[in-house]
């Protein structure tokens, strides 16, 4: 008895699923251990935003640390906010407090910290 090859999905196949998109919105949700000092600790090497001078990408690495209060910053609203910044054109300096700012606002923590590590490797063309 032969055996019928099962066919490969295509994108008509395939299940129907959300796109995301980048967005402003920050996600919350309850700290688990609220009144305990604890810190959580955001990294990426994937941040870019345009750099208003040129247009052209800037990257950059970010850490986010901070100690929660009653809440804490959902991570992949994170991840989207981080994203809506890629066609803007701001400086790195500039993005890194705006960040703070809403961040801050979003999960009023009892304290926290925001390191821009701007590369310029990619900027450069050795002589």
């Amino acid at each position: 008895m032969a055996t019928q090859k099962k066919a490969e999905p295509t994108l008509k196949t395939l299940p129907k699923r959300r796109v995301t998109e980048p967005t402003k919105k920050l996600d919350t949700f309850a700290s688990p251990r609220p009144g305990r000092p604890f810190e959580i600790v955001f990294e990426t090497e994937e941040f870019t935003c345009l750099c208003p001078m040129t247009g052209q990408p800037d990257f950059a690495k970010l850490r986010i640390t901070y100690q929660p209060d009653q809440l804490c910053v959902e991570s992949k609203s994170l991840k989207l906010y981080l994203w809506s910044f890629r066609n803007e054109g701001a400086f790195h300096e500039a993005v890194t407090n705006q960040i703070l700012d809403d961040l801050v606002a979003a999960t009023k923590p009892q304290w926290m910290r925001i390191e821009g590590i701007s590369s310029f490797a990619a900027a450069f063309v050795p002589w």
